[in-house]
């Protein structure tokens, strides 16, 4: 199925929905984050406050809680940048198909960090849609800007996102 997704044309249809999809709710969360005015500084207090609750009534991740208290929240004013920052340039990333699995992971991370903080909200969707994106590797993207950049790829860093000599040359295995 992996191999499906890599190769496969019809995959590459629908990896560019899922790419426009999943591009476009990014870049509007980081838009209206910008325009509305974001400030993430009440939300740490009460992730900090009131974190995720394991079966026994500890907090289910405690180091978590703790890097957000001693060190994202006296950064909030960098943060409220950094996520808005984020969630646009993946958006448009995702959108123009630029260095596609690569943004897909960072938007995976981005949501797993949201979800240990308890915002459960379309986090579970975009990760199994960015995961998708992310194992298509080349093919997710071959439909945009990564086609045309296809030669800067060709390197070791690129492989391990699927940016292998035979996606990046064009074999399709139907």
């Amino acid at each position: 199925m992996i191999k499906w997704f890599q190769t496969n044309i019809i995959a590459r249809v629908i990896l560019l929905i899922a790419r426009l999809y999943l591009g476009y709710g990014w870049l509007m969360s980081g838009l209206h984050k910008f325009t509305d005015g974001f400030d993430a500084s009440g939300f740490l207090h009460k992730v900090i406050e009131s974190p995720v609750m394991s079966m026994s009534g500890t907090a289910q991740y405690p180091n978590f809680v703790a890097f957000l208290e001693h060190f994202v929240l006296p950064q909030a004013g960098l943060i409220n940048f950094l996520i808005p920052f984020a969630e646009v340039t993946i958006g448009i990333m995702l959108i123009i198909g630029l260095f596609t699995p690569i943004a897909a992971l960072i938007g995976i991370c981005m949501n797993f960090l949201f979800l240990f903080a308890g915002a459960v909200t379309v986090n579970p969707l975009y990760i199994l849609l960015g995961l998708i994106i992310f194992i298509s590797g080349f093919n997710a993207g071959r439909w945009g800007v990564d086609f045309f950049a296809r030669h800067a790829f060709d390197n070791p860093f690129f492989r391990f996102f699927n940016y292998t000599r035979e996606s990046l040359d064009g074999v399709n295995h139907r």
